[in-house]
Formats: structure tokens, C-alpha cells, sequence
């Protein structure tokens, strides 16, 4: 297949995998350098010998390339400015409401980070992007039953982190 045919059928899932590079990394142009990276190993990939799902093998390699970013900077400053915080959008909207709203995804971005990774992947993968916990399975390598349990898990503790920062259910 040609690299026409690369574009044309991994360009379908660009949402999905910015989406899911956004969760797996703390800031902005990380997630961007993380859809980069993804996109230019799949591509890779592609050449030598392209997948049956496309969907779920960009997922698998965003996943794998993260995980790598995370064990080499483990011993590095977890400290990372985020160079859009509190940049604002205009718009015509009820900005009180928006400033809101922005303020909870980042009360529920920061929670997530404070999970264990496995149960941040597992949520990220199900919840956020749409995969079954059996693609969820295939793509960690973790079995069906352990993979809902890190959901399950995972939620009740991202609600109690989210509790302690005083976001109510309703609000998220």
C-alpha cells in the first residue's frame, strides 16, 4: 500500500489519537510531540506491513511511546509549566460558565495524573477514547478482567481526588 493510502486511512483516526495523546501527557506540546512521534512510527510501520485496525494499533503505538516517555523522565522535575494556562478564548458564550468549565477539565486532567498509570490507560482508552475493555486487553497485554478492575478502581479514586478539590459529580 501506498503512502497516499496511509494518510487516507490513519488521517480518520487524528482526532482519536491527539485526544488520547492530550490525557497521556501533562501539557500541550508534549501531546503534540507524542501525536508526532506516533504518526511518524506508524508510518514506519505502515511501510514494512499495514495493520487490520488501523484505530487501535495508533492507539497501541501513542500508548508505547508514552510509556517510554514516562519511565526516561521519572528521574526527572515532575514540575511542568504549561506555557496555555489561563489563555482565553473569545467568544460570545457566557465566559464565567467557560472559565468554569476550563477550570474543572483542568482540576480533572490534574486528578487524572494522580492516578497510577495503569489505571490513567485504562480510563483514558475506555472512557475517553471508546475502546472496548478487550481492545483495551490486546493493547496493554493485560487480561479483560484486570483491565476493568483499573477502570473501576481508577474511577472511584478519581472521584475522591475530585471530591477533595471540591468538583461535585455534576460538575465533571
Amino acid at each position: 500500500m501506498s503512502d497516499d493510502e496511509f494518510v487516507r486511512v490513519v488521517g480518520e483516526h487524528l482526532d482519536l489519537v491527539y485526544n488520547l495523546a492530550r490525557r497521556l501527557a501533562r501539557t500541550r506540546p508534549q501531546a503534540e510531540d507524542l501525536v508526532q512521534e506516533t504518526y511518524l512510527r506508524a508510518l514506519r510501520g505502515w511501510r514494512r506491513q499495514p495493520p487490520d485496525d488501523a484505530r487501535a494499533w495508533l492507539a497501541t503505538i501513542c500508548l508505547n511511546i508514552a510509556r517510554a516517555g514516562w519511565r526516561r523522565d521519572a528521574g526527572r522535575p515532575t514540575e511542568v509549566l504549561d506555557p496555555y494556562a489561563g489563555a482565553s478564548v473569545v467568544s460570545g458564550h457566557d465566559t464565567a460558565a467557560e472559565a468554569i468549565s476550563g477550570t474543572i477539565r483542568d482540576q480533572v486532567h490534574q486528578a487524572l495524573w494522580q492516578l497510577p498509570a495503569v489505571q490513567r490507560e485504562a480510563i483514558t482508552l475506555m472512557d475517553l477514547c471508546g475502546f472496548t475493555a478487550a481492545e483495551v486487553a490486546a493493547m496493554t497485554g493485560a487480561p479483560r478482567g484486570t483491565i476493568l478492575a483499573r477502570v473501576h478502581r481508577g474511577h472511584k479514586r478519581l472521584a475522591a481526588l475530585l471530591e477533595q478539590q471540591g468538583v461535585t459529580p455534576g460538575d465533571a
